[in-house]
């Protein structure tokens, strides 16, 4: 059974398994900023040192639309000052649901 097969299966028997895994994890999204994005932007209430020329991400969560739809986008191809970190279509959804806890 190829990966699309089983992924198909597996939604099918394990309803909400696709769709939490559609929506994002907040707490994997929150280790994933501590360790990748910290170091430019303010990535949580607590961090108290960060790039002043680069958006906190509560000013993100704020000024985001209510689905992260253009954040995802972005974090899918980031801007040239940004690193590309290569980051997979889950890893995106964790960090959206993150920012989205922050709003």
């Amino acid at each position: 059974m190829n990966r699309y097969a089983l992924t198909l299966v597996l939604s099918l028997l394990l309803p909400g398994a696709a769709e939490a895994q559609s929506k994002g994890d907040a707490a994997a999204g929150r280790a994933i900023a501590e360790r990748w994005c910290a170091a430019c932007h303010i990535v949580s209430p607590e961090q108290t040192s960060g790039n002043a020329d680069v958006l906190t991400f509560m000013t993100i969560a704020k000024q985001a639309d209510d689905e992260l739809g253009s954040l995802k986008v972005f974090l899918a191809d980031p801007h040239p000052v940004m690193p590309d970190m290569s980051l997979t279509g889950q890893e995106i959804r964790d960090i959206a649901a993150y920012i989205a806890s922050l709003g």
